[in-house]
């Protein structure tokens, strides 16, 4: 083997490829600068198709490039090895060179055959025509899904539109549950039997008012636009004081366990609309076990993790209480779970319920901060998990209130100013004052109150104003009133109120609310407990 190619690299007997030529110079020049050139180009080719298959390792068949790079480059040593033998007969090395082009030609060849059907079945330009078409229903897709954003904002001004409305009715409930009040007092003067036949009709039709005023907290509720008071508070304590009148709503055939102890976490929620939402989800138990089976309200902490955020995105990371209301009733198919946070959606006979106390539900959880969802099989039961973000500071003690309270009025020669667009509201409110005793100034709206107390400035110990009025607003006034009245306690009442003191859901420091409709007791102690303040 080594003789063949110390044979094959022999020289001596040899004469350079010139001399077939005479070394007649044009002859010489034209083949040399004409492989020159076509080494040049092979090793050019060679480079880009390197430099494409390095920079794109994305590309299908990127072996290829690789392989028609170092053909392209042995190509070019052959005309390299073409240009030396004119002049030195290395014939033997120029041949070498040629074998090994040969060798990576048969190679390259021999793989680029099974590559072809895969190469023939590359998209065509038809067929990429047709993704671009598809790309371009994607974008209609797209667009559907901004037009299903633009109907959920839609669904935020009928939020909207449900505060107005809910305004205008507690406006009127206002003036029937008043009106109601002042001739349930009157009626205390006459003869008996008149007295007692009236009076069972006006309270049915308290009763009445006091349902459409439930009604419409429940849409407010829904829409997220209830003022909330939240405080922070422990549900467990909170939960385990509602025990005795949960056992009295179920009766006595539905067993009712709560667990919770004193470890649980606090949250920030108003106590009152807790309260609800918890009973609310009692009743539908209580409803959904046909008066036998048994209730169970778990209480306990949960962190909810990464995984549970990505499947839930509205729900941040985080420590949470978890509040579970579960029952042994007859559960929900997949369908009723999908639409039982819908407002007005019932199961229920017609007349048996509004359809909103799941929605109200909901609607707090969310305006809270909170994450609610329901789990359940049809015969084996249902369960309400309410994750409810936890606070950091220490819950309060509760404190109880006193339940049939005296109704107390003015203690002395104490003035409110009464400032109420609705003249039937404001009539209402002036005439309940004055039989509580207290003097009474009264305005039909911003500008009229101020220029009343400016014209003749007279004492003013509260100011009681309506949030939503035409120019000025309940909260413009409060501070003009305050710029003339030091330490003047202002009480706001209203039926929706916007954002003028609620920002988030809940209501701004310091401010004090009362919701329409009101009545003479709770527009009385709400009163004295602002003026009893120091």
């Amino acid at each position: 083997m080594w003789a063949f190619f110390e044979r094959l690299l022999d020289t001596s007997s040899l004469s350079p490829h010139g001399i077939c030529l005479l070394w007649e110079p044009e002859l010489i020049w034209l083949h040399a600068v004409s492989d020159a050139v076509i080494a040049a180009s092979y090793f050019s080719i060679a480079i880009a198709l390197s430099i494409f298959a390095s920079k794109r390792r994305d590309v299908d068949f990127g072996w290829v490039f690789w392989a028609f790079a170092l053909f392209m480059t042995a190509c070019g040593f052959t005309h390299l090895f073409s240009i030396m033998t004119l002049w030195v007969p290395i014939y033997g090395i120029e041949g070498l060179i040629k074998a090994m082009t040969a060798l990576i030609s048969i190679i390259t060849a021999l793989m680029l055959w099974p590559l072809l059907p895969r190469v023939l079945a590359l998209p065509s330009l038809s067929q990429l025509r047709a993704t671009e078409l598809a790309l371009a229903q994607e974008g209609m897709q797209r667009r559907e899904a901004e037009d299903m954003l633009r109907h959920a904002q839609k669904m935020d001004a009928i939020g909207q539109l449900t505060g107005g409305v809910a305004h205008d009715f507690n406006n009127l409930l206002t003036i029937i549950s008043g009106n109601l009040e002042i001739a349930d007092r009157s009626l205390r003067s006459w003869g008996d039997g008149t007295r007692e036949r009236l009076a069972r009709a006006i309270a049915n039709a308290a009763s009445g008012a006091q349902r459409a005023a439930m009604l419409t907290q429940r849409l407010l509720a829904f829409a997220r636009r209830q003022a909330l008071d939240p405080r922070i508070t422990n549900v467990s304590q909170l939960t385990g004081g509602m025990a005795d009148f949960f056992k009295r709503t179920l009766g006595e055939n539905i067993e009712l366990e709560i667990s919770g102890g004193a470890s649980q976490w606090p949250v920030e929620v108003d106590p009152s609309q807790m309260e609800a939402a918890i009973l609310n989800l009692v009743i539908n138990a209580k409803d959904a076990m046909a008066g036998k089976g048994k209730l169970t309200i778990e209480i306990g902490n949960a962190f909810l993790d990464e995984s549970y955020s990505q499947q839930n995105p509205d729900v941040p990371v985080g420590e949470y209480l978890k509040i579970e209301i579960s029952d042994t009733g007859c559960g929900m198919s997949r369908e009723v779970q999908e639409r039982a946070f819908d407002p007005f959606f019932t199961t229920k006979e017609p007349g048996q319920g509004t359809g909103l106390g799941l929605s109200q539900v909901y609607g707090f959880v969310k305006q809270s901060g909170g994450h609610i969802r329901i789990h359940s099989k049809v015969g084996e039961g249902t369960g309400v998990n309410i994750y409810l973000p936890r606070a950091r500071a220490a819950a309060a003690p509760a404190v109880e209130e006193a339940e049939g309270a005296p109704v107390v009025g003015s203690l002395g020669r104490e003035s409110i100013l009464v400032v109420e667009d609705e003249a039937d509201v404001r009539s209402y409110l002036v005439e309940t004052l004055r039989d509580l005793n207290y003097r009474v100034h009264e305005a039909a709206d911003g500008a009229a109150a101020l220029k009343l107390y400016d014209s003749d400035p007279f004492r003013v110990d509260l100011l009681l104003t309506d949030i939503v009025m035409p120019g000025m607003n309940g909260r413009q006034l409060a501070r003009e009133m305050q710029s003339r009245v030091s330490k003047l306690k202002v009480l706001f009442i209203t039926g929706y109120s916007g954002d003028a003191v609620v920002h988030q859901g809940r209501l701004d420091p310091g401010v004090s609310l009362l919701q329409k409709p009101l009545t003479q007791t709770l527009l009385a102690a709400k009163i004295r407990d602002l003026l009893d303040r120091h």
